[in-house]
C-alpha cells in the first residue's frame, strides 16, 4: 500500500490531474465536488475526523492569550509578527486565517507583520528560529511538529473545523481494501489515535 499526503487543495489538484488512487481522504466540501463529478463513488458521506486551527510559538516562548475572540484580536494586534500557510496553496488553515483577520477587522493592521508561508518547512522554521513570533496551522499538524510549541486552539467563537471524508475512487480495483480502511478509520481504536493526534 502506498500513502501520499498533501494539503487539501494540493491533493484535490493532483487527483483532478489524473494521479491514480483507490481511496481519497480530503476536506468534506472537496469530496462533495469529486462525488458530484463522478470521480469517487456516490453514497452517503462519512466524516472520519475533524480538526481545528491552533497557534504555535518557538519552544519556551511566551504563549499569546487566545482564550476568547477579543483576547485573540488584542494578541494579534500586539504581536511582532505572525505566519500561516499561504491561502494560494489551498490549505484550509491559511484560507481561514486570512478570512478571520478580515472578519475581525484587523487585516489591514496585520498585513505588514504577516508572512505567508509557501511550505510547511518554512512555516515552522520561521517560528522555531524566532524570526516570526506566532504561527497558525491545523492542530494535528502543529502537534506533530517537534520544533515548535503548541500555544492553544482558537477559541470556539472563532474556531474553524475542517472535516475529513473518505471517497472510494470510481473504477478502483481495490474497493474491498479501501472499504476496509474506511471501516478501520471509523473504529474506536483508530479514533483514539486520531484524538491523541489533535483530531476530533
Amino acid at each position: 500500500m502506498t500513502v501520499a499526503y498533501g494539503n487539501a487543495g494540493a491533493i484535490a489538484d493532483r487527483f483532478q490531474k489524473g494521479e491514480a488512487a483507490d481511496l481519497v481522504i480530503n476536506a468534506a466540501p472537496l469530496m462533495d465536488q469529486l462525488r458530484a463529478q463522478g470521480k469517487v463513488v456516490a453514497g452517503d458521506q462519512i466524516i472520519i475526523a475533524k480538526v481545528g486551527v491552533s497557534a504555535f510559538v518557538r519552544k519556551g516562548a511566551a504563549k499569546p492569550d487566545i482564550s476568547s475572540a477579543d483576547a485573540f484580536k488584542r494578541s494579534m494586534l500586539a504581536a511582532r509578527s505572525i505566519t500561516y500557510p499561504d491561502p494560494a496553496g489551498g490549505g484550509a488553515s491559511g484560507i481561514y486565517m486570512a478570512y478571520l483577520l478580515e472578519r475581525l477587522g484587523i487585516a489591514g493592521d496585520m498585513k505588514p507583520k504577516t508572512r505567508l508561508s509557501p511550505s510547511a518547512k518554512e512555516l515552522y522554521a520561521s517560528v522555531a528560529s524566532g524570526d516570526v513570533e506566532i504561527g497558525f496551522n491545523q492542530i494535528s499538524e502543529v502537534l506533530a511538529q517537534p520544533t515548535v510549541e503548541f500555544a492553544g486552539a482558537l477559541p470556539s467563537a472563532i474556531q474553524n473545523y475542517t472535516q475529513f471524508a473518505p471517497g472510494i475512487v470510481t473504477g478502483s480495483t481495490q474497493t474491498d481494501a479501501a472499504r476496509a480502511l474506511v471501516t478501520f478509520l471509523s473504529s474506536p481504536a483508530a479514533q483514539t489515535v486520531l484524538k491523541a493526534k489533535g483530531f476530533e
